[in-house]
């Protein structure tokens, strides 16, 4: 056997029992959270804490944004509520105005227009100071809510130590290609494996952005460092969630995942969005993981397993499927020991998670062992290379269909009403499922940046 082949079987020996270990004690604790959690339907509803809902927005499509709104404003909590929409600066004001126009008669409603654009945490930041409530809740401009999230989050925050708690995600335009469908079952994976097993320790590493709650007696405390972030002395603007949810970790408060307060967001539809989201979002978990390494010595032993699970494992892969390609090209020799190791692991892991999502969707995930291979493995180390690069490479003004342009309006079941919102304007929004069943979502890379 060749020095290449012999290096690539042992790293690929090495991945598969370290992934095997840390996926199976993953399993298990991800089992134990969801099975063990308390209802949160029960408790007086005179004590509800108040809730200040945070949207930012920026370039945000008018129908995107008019569903958002509608969603937050149907909820069923029975505490007090209000909502500070921040639009950064956008460039389509004209276009997102009505929307903001249409809820202009509900007192619960405030928009904050910044005359610049100055990035998604120091819109937060400025909305966050204006308000009072005794909950804060960050919500995507992209994101719908079931109508009970607010209640389902607020009774786990009830617990005083909890500091931060997030709800599961889904994809809501799942159906829209073949990508959105690999995206949404890596979702699924994400909160459903990773951040339930995290929970079951009170140590959730990333409460995701699209929809993460807050205590506001723990932000007033971290407000500052959320605000300063600096990398090798530049400013760190991105990745706010991670960064936001580790500093509630390093000042002692617990971070919680609630899998029955569901959030649909919008997810990229094409390969180019995809990888730039994963570009900013693989450089932000890179800087937040140097910085929560000091805070493992105080955290469960898990937490230690899944830090070096997550990012041993991914460079053993790499350098296994490096040294296989180039046994390949010098040798003519195909690498099979690799190749059946890795379809193997791939099928073990698809067919579990299929079993626990009852769904056999879940054994097409398959596929994305390919993108993580060839895409996904080179995007991290190009991040890797790259960490002070703070580019967020951002979307550009949302484009607004033409009135030639075919539109299609699908009743929602969040609010039981048309889509559209109270703005009355209709368009392409997609299905989804907010149901709280098995059609949940995916990944060991999604939640870490917006």
């Amino acid at each position: 056997m060749s020095l290449l082949a012999t290096t690539s079987t042992v790293a690929i020996l090495s991945y598969a029992l370290l992934s095997t270990v840390y996926k199976s004690v993953q399993t298990l604790y991800a089992l134990s959270t969801n099975g063990s959690l308390p209802s949160n339907d029960a408790g007086d509803t005179d004590a509800l804490p108040s809730v200040d809902v945070i949207v930012p927005c920026y370039n945000e499509d008018p129908r995107t944004l008019a569903t958002c709104l509608e969603s937050i404003a149907s909820q069923d909590y029975a505490g007090s509520l209000r909502v500070y929409v921040v639009d950064d600066g956008s460039g389509n004001l004209d276009a997102v105005t009505p929307v903001h126009h249409s809820y202009a008669g509900d007192p619960r409603f405030e928009f904050v227009p910044l005359r610049k654009n100055v990035g998604k945490r120091k819109a937060q930041i400025a909305a966050i100071r204006r308000s009072s409530g005794e909950l804060v809740l960050n919500v995507d401009s992209d994101t719908i809510l079931a109508p009970n999230v607010i209640t389902k989050l607020a009774r786990k925050m009830q617990d005083s130590s909890i500091g931060a708690a997030m709800g599961q995600l889904t994809a809501s335009n799942r159906s829209d290609t073949w990508l959105t469908r690999l995206i949404d079952m890596e979702y699924w994976l994400a909160c459903n494996e990773e951040r339930a097993a995290q929970a079951r320790f009170g140590a959730v590493m990333c409460c995701c952005g699209p929809c993460a709650m807050y205590r506001r007696s723990a932000l007033d405390l971290l407000l500052d460092q959320y605000e300063t972030q600096f990398f090798r002395g530049k400013p760190s603007d991105f990745g706010e969630d991670r960064h936001l949810t580790i500093l509630m970790l390093k000042a002692g408060f617990r971070t919680e995942y609630v899998p029955d307060a569901i959030a649909a967001t919008v997810v990229p539809d094409r390969l180019g969005p995809y990888l730039r989201q994963q570009l900013r979002w693989a450089r932000s978990t890179f800087r937040d993981t140097l910085l929560g390494l000091r805070l493992l010595s105080g955290l469960d032993r898990y937490l230690t397993l899944d830090v070096i699970g997550q990012n041993l494992g991914p460079l053993l892969l790499a350098l296994s499927l490096v040294t296989a390609l180039a046994q390949l090209a010098l040798t003519a020799t195909v690498p099979w020991w690799t190749c059946l190791m890795i379809a193997a692991m791939t099928m073990i892991r698809c067919s579990v998670a299929a079993i626990r999502a009852r769904q056999l969707r879940f054994l097409g995930f398959s596929m994305h062992t390919l993108i993580n291979l060839f895409l996904l493995l080179p995007v991290k180390a190009y991040a890797l290379c790259t960490l002070s690069n703070s580019d967020w490479l951002s979307r550009k003004v949302a484009n607004i269909p033409n009135g030639n342009e075919t539109q299609v309006v699908i009743r929602n079941q969040i609010a039981g009403a048309n889509v559209t919102g109270a703005s009355g304007m209709s368009g392409p929004i997609r299905r989804t499922d907010l149901s709280g069943g098995g059609s949940l979502v995916t990944s060991d890379s999604v939640c870490s940046g917006e």
